[in-house]
């Protein structure tokens, strides 16, 4: 069209590129664009560095400035600004993708091939003591509490890096295949052997196998017993969380019972008058002058301000207890009731042996150990109570009916 002009730098015809030429840079492709997450620090990275670098730089189509396929000589004088702007891009990228100490060796750079090629130059050493050292972190690796998954994406990026150091030229006879059955066995027994002892039985299940499985497959089958062990600890956990909860449930429920039931029976006592003595708190099928009193009983009450001494009980020769309950047992009104010294002094007046000896134990007792004597010639043959002894004797067995020697 007759006075129109073409743009500066160019006809937009000719300085037009498409999608698929490296020298098309997208909107969001910037200098502070990062499209690698790790940085290069040294010998010990580049490799893995190198290799995510390169796939990223192929997904955006510029690996060729790197690689030289896609050097300033090689396109038309017209396109040489949009390949200095794509080459200035990539460089960008190697450069925020490295440590700042290597940045300050890089930064002079201004092609994006001569940053590559030297960072190559520099860290690329593959020499026998890299070899070895990749060889010993393989075999030196354990689980050490880890999860599995994690244990087997390390050693599996220790094995990559240490066949892209070792590797063969490739081949398609028999002899690569069992070389690559080889390798793949080692890597089997590499994982296996630092596994963690929890799989003990699972690892010694996966070497009986026949074949014995890939690497993979042995990862797979562990996994699910690595599953089934964490659901196990989770089901012991509840199980035991449920547990305690029940015994604590049962806890507090026999102690409201047991505290209701005491509760209860203290009410009870309280308003339960005996019939037969009239005191309040036991009915008369449990009253103590019907049954008899037990060996440690002691009674409560006050004669003249002083403990009294008393006897409801006949003894036996052998010093056993028999309770008389016989209706004309005697009244409350007729029960010879002693003070601690009178009760001494009425001993001390007996003239058998065997009272004697009792008595004396019974003072040095304090009265906690009583003895109940009868004498007809003091007390009328009236029985002397005292519910507090626990030992009887009598002044003559003559006294008694139907004794029984219970020693035999």
């Amino acid at each position: 069209m007759a006075g129109s002009t073409d743009p500066p730098g160019g006809s937009g015809k000719d300085d037009q590129v498409n999608f698929d030429d490296p020298l098309f840079v997208h909107p969001s492709d910037n200098t502070v664009t990062t499209i690698i997450t790790i940085k290069l620090t040294g010998n010990e990275n580049f490799r893995l560095w190198r290799s995510s670098m390169s796939r990223a730089l192929k997904a955006r189509n510029k690996l060729g400035f790197v690689d030289g396929t896609c050097n300033k000589s090689s396109v038309d004088e017209s396109k040489k600004i949009k390949w200095d702007r794509a080459n200035a891009v990539v460089c960008s990228w190697l450069l925020s993708s490295v440590s700042d100490s290597i940045y300050q060796s890089q930064a002079y750079s201004d092609i994006a091939e001569d940053v590559w090629n030297s960072l190559f130059e520099t860290y690329n050493k593959s020499d026998g003591s890299v070899v070895f050292n990749i060889h010993q972190q393989i075999n030196n690796f354990k689980q050490n509490g880890i999860s599995l998954s994690d244990y087997f994406n390390r050693l599996d990026s220790l094995w990559k890096e240490f066949d892209g150091l070792t590797s063969l030229t490739e081949c398609t006879c028999e002899a690569a295949v069992k070389q690559k059955d080889h390798s793949n066995l080692m890597k089997l027994m590499q994982f296996l052997s630092g596994l963690d002892d929890s799989y003990s039985q699972v690892k010694s299940h996966i070497l009986l196998m026949e074949p014995l499985p890939s690497v993979k497959t042995a990862f797979s089958i562990l996994s699910r017993e690595e599953s089934l062990q964490r659901n196990g600890s989770l089901g012991s956990l509840l199980s035991s969380q449920a547990s305690s909860k029940s015994q604590s449930t049962a806890f507090n429920s026999r102690f409201n019972n047991k505290f209701n039931s005491n509760s209860s029976n203290k009410n009870k006592s309280q308003i339960v008058q005996c019939k037969n003595c009239g005191v309040k708190g036991h009915s008369i099928d449990k009253c103590y002058k019907i049954i008899g009193y037990p060996k440690d009983f002691k009674r409560k009450n006050d004669f003249n301000g002083q403990k009294s001494f008393s006897v409801n009980s006949v003894t036996t020769s052998s010093g056993s207890s028999s309770v008389s309950n016989s209706a004309d047992s005697v009244g409350e009104s007729e029960f010879h009731q002693l003070t601690k010294e009178q009760y001494i002094k009425f001993l001390q007046l007996i003239n058998d042996k065997q009272v004697n000896e009792e008595a004396s134990a019974s003072a040095n007792m304090a009265g906690t150990c009583l003895f109940q004597a009868f004498n007809s010639s003091v007390s009328n043959q009236k029985w002397i109570v005292d519910s507090g002894a626990n030992q009887h004797m009598i002044a003559s067995e003559s006294l008694l009916h139907d004794t029984v020697d219970v020693s035999l």
